[in-house]
């Protein structure tokens, strides 16, 4: 790391009073370095945007802003496995400091190059760090990598879908076959839902290409859809809403950004809260002050209601109080 070790009184005092840094250690510890990471993201969609955006906004909370001491590479590898992998070794030739992983393919990536070049790694929105080989059962990191993972609240998720929809029995889900965080997923959803009254009927796909088929068969076998955070499958919702849309079924979704483009609701994650909290978690790791592998991934504890009245009204459904009267917000169109 580009980093000096001189530090002034006159300075620390100045960077408290410019940054407000919140979590005890002031950004005169890194005023006078010069630090560059790689954000590599796996697909252009709004959670993971969210997340990128709060990581920054967790960094410079933490000293670390870009254009000033901190230089950002940034790219997005467009759902491609094997640019993923590119995007990795491109960092390290980069001499990255820390490479900062969006999401699950990726961050295999980039743990796999970032253990050979010793550069460390933290992810987010990982939903399974275990399944994907990037911590131990313990919960412990395999190495130089750690971060947060975005595990969705599945029983939460499944009493509320039974409190806006009584009658439903079939929940469809579409997940890529290749994504280990899905299909730890799907196996939750399926082990959980008999206790709400529901059977999970599943479609996997492996790629996009597979969808507008996989959607037309689901959708006449189910009462509603239920999404993940499947990468393949939430760069091409608006296709599924459109299908979903036109034969009157609900689709539920696992985060904000779902909702606001025509989900019906989520029990979600604010995905930029995870993205700061994963900043904070960067911040130590350039600071010195523990390794990527003294650090176990992090969890965000609470789910909070979201609820798309437009797309309710559409559908003919009314939201019951008890999740009205705790919603985190509700929407009023579909954001396009």
């Amino acid at each position: 790391m580009k980093k000096s070790m001189k530090t002034i009184a006159l300075m620390t005092l100045t960077a408290v009073l410019m940054t407000g840094c919140s979590s005890g250690t002031t950004a005169s510890d890194v005023s006078s370095g010069s630090y560059t990471i790689g954000i590599g993201q796996f697909a252009v969609h709004g959670s993971l945007d969210n997340c990128r955006e709060g990581f920054l906004e967790g960094l410079a909370e933490e000293g670390f802003i870009e254009g000033e001491n901190l230089t950002v590479l940034y790219e997005n590898a467009q759902a491609d496995s094997g640019l993923a992998a590119q995007i990795a070794t491109n960092f390290a030739g980069q001499d990255a400091d820390l490479i900062c992983a969006i999401a699950t393919p990726i961050a295999q990536s980039a743990y796999s190059v970032g253990r050979k070049n010793n550069i460390p790694v933290i992810y987010t929105a990982v939903t399974a760090p275990i399944e994907a080989e990037l911590a131990n059962a313990d919960g412990t990191p395999v190495g130089e990598v750690t971060g947060t993972s975005d595990k969705l609240p599945v029983e939460q998720q499944l009493d509320m879908i039974r409190k806006i929809l009584p009658d439903a029995k079939k929940i469809g889900i579409m997940y890529t076959t290749s994504e280990v965080n899905s299909a730890a997923t799907l196996a939750e959803y399926k082990e959980k839902a008999p206790e709400y009254g529901f059977e999970i009927v599943e479609s996997g796909i492996s790629s996009a290409a597979d969808i507008p088929l996989a959607a037309d068969n689901i959708l006449e076998q189910v009462d509603c859809l239920n999404n993940l955070t499947d990468n393949t499958v939430v760069s091409s919702l608006p296709l599924i809403l459109s299908k979903a849309g036109a034969k009157n079924i609900p689709v539920f979704g696992s985060e904000i950004e779902q909702v606001k483009i025509g989900c019906l609701a989520a029990m979600g994650l604010d995905y930029v809260d995870l993205g700061k909290q994963t900043g904070h978690m960067a911040a130590r790791i350039l600071k010195g002050e523990a390794k990527a592998s003294e650090m176990n991934f992090e969890i965000i504890e609470e789910a909070a209601f979201y609820g798309n009245e437009k797309v309710a009204e559409n559908l003919g459904i009314t939201f019951p109080d008890s999740l009205n009267d705790t919603a985190k917000e509700l929407f009023t169109e579909i954001i396009q």
